[in-house]
């Protein structure tokens, strides 16, 4: 067998196919030949990575081989063949860079060995009693010329199961150095591709010299292990995109595991003298510093490169489908550096600023507030301008819906109205950091104290509303925050102008950085994974973003709601005038608000009753479009379009009505169809209202008043960052308490806990010490 494998190794390089794709080694010598690519142009953003066509997948020996050495790791494997043969299925050219074959021979040899031993042994002592066997070291090309075979005969039977053929490559550094050895390697694999074949490259380590310290020709890399390969290989064959998978998360600007270690997002060539390089992989015989060079270097060539962890049980099963998607997956190596701070930077800056932020004296705070009050009033021209400019582009688009649209809109009375929001918010402002919660005199000369304080950095991201950006950034200034903030592309101009502008008012006291507005190409779900440097997501859109963001979101709590299917529930004995006039505010006011009625009930005994009719014209009047529930339906000869879905949030003049036999069978049907969000009831019997105020188990429940009344803004707050229906932490809207957290201060003159032990002097008190009103840390 050892024999056969070294007489194939002497050839340039050796292709074997699966039986089911009969490819002539003539016809790849007499394909036509395309000469290497000049420098082309590599992708500038992750986000371009899904235009990727031809694509080298480098499996590195860590993520091949198992955590002994000796074997494979299949499923592992098994993962990643999945993952290259449903993106070779959907048109794109995959190409498998591998290691592993000295792993898998190491094992074969090994059970031979033993085998042997122990057929011998028990050949001389007559007996079934083995001595102990030990296996000697095995030799690296042995094992290769012996791994192979397997090898491939594993990659060719795991993509069979995808339909998927398969040709093994194995090359030395001779084979790129040769001029026809190259052709004739650039012209098959080019062939293999054409016929929709993956090849399986390999160094043949059966053969290959040790590889010879700095011995790069001049803008040529040699081949020196897999990594240098996979870089030759891909700008070679013009490959879009390099994935070089290991055993680490990608390039850290110090080896991993060290204090302080951060994972690099984009590396730019340059950055080299910023990382500092640990040991190689346990099996690898090249580690991180040999992959960043080939990496550079394929990037020099027009190949984007990412580096990534293709060991990690909780990403492997979808690594190379993340990356392709563009999702901040690894590192990836960009030529194109970005004019401005990365997100990851803005974090950090925010931080910073914040702990200086919630460090200033609250009169501090409130100042900055009020500036950033009157600047709206001041600069409201150059708001609206811009605001009008982001309604026209996301008019002509077509891409948004009207309600949407309406949502975008700012005016006059809407800054007006946010400019008196937060002059009510820098008052409040006063009592919030630092205020003493609860006093205790745990013992003699030992007193607890239990204080507010930030939650921390907040992440907000929001659609469409601009006048959200001030109030969030108004609330986190009260409560000594650091912000990021990520808003819809349809209110870029806006929001821009409404950030220059809170950041003028932080720079009076010197902060500006606290607050920072997110304007590069980074996806939702990438910022939802920042889960070392954000304390606390609050989406603010449509119940999809929400739901994404929920979703998203990796050990970050997320504060918010993801609907608000609100109802409003009209009793027997309510009164017509308020109806009409709840039900007509409660829908036409603002219908694409989170607060506005979608559901309304009404009782059974209202029906063909004036009062149904009134408020069936009123609707009509108002151009409302009525979706008729089951039961409602069922009363009518010609009903209006029957309802899809009673959990309907229609964001719009459309609403549902449907019909309840009683005010226990209204809560039921909200507490079945609701969102826990804001609900009503109508009537003038006190009992039954307190019932209904009592019973649903919503975040805001109201008796003979607008849902629209759920606001921060109309409760007193001044300001808020959403509508919360969770049930931890922060209900309903959510205001400055709702974004500050406690932590205990405890003051004592040396006291140990063995003090107060059974042989202790010491006893605990645990009294309650009166807390003034105001009384601030």
């Amino acid at each position: 067998m050892f024999a056969r494998l070294a007489l194939c190794s002497r050839l340039p390089s050796r292709i074997r196919q699966s039986n089911a794709c009969p490819v002539s080694i003539r016809a790849f010598s007499q394909a036509k030949f395309s000469l290497p690519r000049p420098h082309g142009k590599s992708f500038a953003h992750r986000s371009e990575l899904k235009q990727a066509k031809r694509i080298v997948v480098k499996l590195g020996s860590a993520v091949v081989t198992r955590g002994d050495e000796c074997g494979l790791a299949l499923g592992r494997l098994a993962s990643i063949v999945e993952q290259v043969a449903v993106l070779q299925n959907q048109g794109r050219e995959m190409m498998i860079v591998t290691s592993g074959a000295v792993a898998f021979g190491k094992q074969r040899l090994r059970h031979e060995i033993l085998l042997s031993q122990s057929v011998r042994q028990a050949l001389h002592s007559g007996q079934n009693q083995l001595k102990e066997m030990s296996v000697p070291v095995l030799e690296a090309r042995a094992c290769a010329a012996a791994g192979q075979s397997g090898l491939m005969a594993l990659y060719e039977a795991m993509f069979t199961q995808y339909s998927t053929c398969t040709a093994q490559i194995l090359v030395t550094n001779l084979d790129f150095h040769d001029e026809q050895k190259r052709r004739n390697l650039n012209s098959t694999l080019h062939e293999l591709l054409r016929m929709n074949i993956v090849p399986i490259i390999n160094t043949n380590d059966a053969v290959v010299p040790p590889p010879v310290p700095n011995s790069d020709l001049q803008g040529v890399i040699s081949i020196k292990d897999n990594d240098s390969l996979a870089a030759r290989l891909a700008v070679e064959m013009k490959a879009d995109l390099l994935i070089a998978l290991s055993d680490v998360e990608g390039l850290y600007d110090s080896p991993p595991g060290t204090d302080d270690a951060k994972l690099i997002d984009i590396f730019y060539p340059g950055d080299q003298q910023s990382v500092k390089y640990g040991t190689k992989s346990r099996v690898g015989i090249g580690g991180m510093e040999a992959k960043v060079k080939a990496a550079l270097w394929a990037l020099q060539g027009g190949t984007s490169v990412v580096i990534a962890n293709g060991t990690h049980p909780k990403v492997t099963g979808h690594v190379i489908a993340d990356i392709v998607e563009g999702k901040k997956v690894g590192t990836f190596f960009s030529e194109v550096k970005p004019a401005g701070p990365t997100v990851e930077q803005q974090t950090e800056m925010a931080r910073n600023a914040g702990r200086t932020l919630a460090s200033l004296h609250p009169e501090q705070r409130a100042e900055i507030i009020c500036c950033l009050a009157e600047l709206l009033t001041e600069k409201k021209d150059e708001i609206l301008s811009a605001n009008r400019r982001d309604m026209e582009l996301a008019s002509a688009s077509g891409l948004f819906s009207q309600p949407l649209i309406n949502r975008l809109s700012l005016s006059t009375a809407k800054l007006n109205s946010l400019a008196i929001g937060l002059r009510q918010l820098s008052v409040s402002s006063r009592d919030s950091v630092g205020r003493v919660l609860r006093r205790t005199r745990v013992a003699n000369n030992l007193e607890l104290e239990q204080i507010t304080v930030p939650i921390g950095v907040l992440l907000v991201i929001f659609e469409s509303r601009p006048d959200c950006l001030p109030q969030v950034s108004a609330l986190a200034i009260a409560s000594g925050n650091a912000l990021l903030l990520k808003g819809g592309k349809e209110a870029a101009n806006t929001n821009r102008i409404l950030h220059q502008l809170t950041q003028e008012a932080l720079s009076i006291h010197g902060v500006a950085d606290a607050i920072q507005l997110v304007s590069t190409r980074e996806e939702v779900e990438d910022l939802c994974r920042l889960d070392k440097m954000i304390d606390l997501i609050i989406p603010r859109g449509s119940s999809q973003l929400v739901r994404d963001i929920q979703r998203a979101a990796k050990g970050i709590p997320v504060l918010g709601h993801s609907e608000g299917v609100c109802h409003v529930y009209i009793d027997s004995e309510a009164s017509i005038d308020k109806a009409i006039d709840v039900v007509r505010d409660s829908k036409c006011d603002y219908p694409a608000a989170c607060n506005a009625m979608e559901t309304l009930l009404i009782h059974r005994d209202l029906l063909r009753t004036p009062i149904f009719d009134q408020i069936i014209d009123m609707l009509r009047t108002e151009h409302v479009k009525i979706h008729a529930g089951p039961r409602f339906a069922s009363y009518l000869t010609f009903s209006p379009s029957e309802v899809k879905s009673l959990r309907t949030e229609y964001g719009d003049l459309e609403c549902c009505i449907e019909v309840v036999d009683s005010m226990q069978d209204a809560v039921d049907h909200i507490h079945k169809y609701g969102s826990s969000h804001t609900d009503v009831i109508i009537t003038e019997n006190e009992d039954i209202a307190e019932q209904f105020l009592q019973q649903v188990d919503s975040a805001c429940v109201f008796w003979n008043s607008s849902s629209r009344f759920a606001d921060g803004y109309r409760f007193g707050l001044g300001a808020e960052v959403g509508i919360s229906t969770a049930r931890i932490h922060a209900r309903g809207p959510v205001g400055l308490e709702g974004l500050l957290t406690t932590k205990w201060v405890l003051r004592g003159e040396g006291h140990t806990v063995a003090d107060f032990s059974e042989q202790g002097s010491m006893k605990y008190l645990h009294e309650n010490i009166p807390v003034p009103q105001g009384s601030f840390n």
